[in-house]
């Protein structure tokens, strides 16, 4: 675009200083802490679950009505309601801004197939920043949401990473505490038991899976170095998630 410009432009002889050199700010942040969800691993091939088309969004159908709607419904009894919202206790939320309720239905349609094998994705654009903000220095500690692996493949230190809800390619040993990384995905979630024992000497005892169900608890090998980042950050950045 400056090409063609310049090329237009009428000739004068004084265009002012040339040849300056560009000014960089410093990095300003002393202490930067990531936050990342799924939204960085979708050009990786790998949905997430409640964008336009994520896992839960398709899996999902949403019936919009005034509150009016719903109110007179209860008034006129059960059956009027299973018509407005198709189906008895199911998740139903109030939007005051909006003025309306929104129903939300799961339909069990299903899951949407990822673009190639779990275990083939590699790391995206943003992975590979990360790390090279971690190498330069700037980059202090990644918190994530993610079970996929893919901030240890890229590069970031174990030692600076928090992955709340586990790794998928992750075993853990419940005895020594001696950490496995998979090349293949691991075959159950919900920190159960694998079919692979410790190799560390001494120890031979069964290996589980790293990777949260709904009920189980954040761990704290994961969140205390995670809280201990967030209240020594000058700058915590959130990326793929809301």
């Amino acid at each position: 675009m400056s090409l063609g410009y310049a090329e237009k432009l009428s000739y004068i002889e004084d265009v002012g200083k040339v040849g300056m050199s560009e000014i960089f700010d410093p990095p300003r942040s002393k202490h930067l802490v990531v936050f990342t969800g799924a939204g960085i691993s979708t050009s990786c091939g790998i949905p997430d679950f409640r964008g336009p088309k994520g896992i839960w969004t398709l899996q999902y159908s949403i019936s919009v009505f005034t509150p009016e709607d719903f109110v007179a419904s209860l008034d006129r009894g059960k059956d009027s309601v299973s018509n407005i919202i198709g189906v008895e206790k199911q998740y139903l939320r109030i939007s005051k801004l909006a003025g309306l309720c929104e129903f939300y239905r799961r339909e069990g349609k299903a899951l949407p197939e990822a673009s190639l094998p779990f275990h083939r994705a590699m790391p995206s654009r943003t992975h590979m920043a990360l790390v090279g903000l971690e190498k330069a220095g700037i980059l202090k500690f990644v918190i994530s949401q993610n079970i996929d692996g893919l901030h240890l493949r890229s590069g970031i230190p174990r030692e600076k990473l928090s992955e709340l809800h586990g790794n998928s390619f992750m075993e853990t040993c419940p005895s020594c505490g001696v950490e496995y990384f998979r090349d293949f995905e691991v075959e159950t979630i919900g920190l159960k038991e694998t079919p692979r024992q410790c190799s560390n000497v001494g120890c031979g005892a069964r290996l589980k899976d790293t990777v949260l169900d709904w009920e189980d608890a954040l761990p704290s090998k994961e969140m205390l170095p995670a809280e201990k980042h967030c209240k020594v950050a000058d700058v915590v950045l959130c990326l793929g998630t809301r």
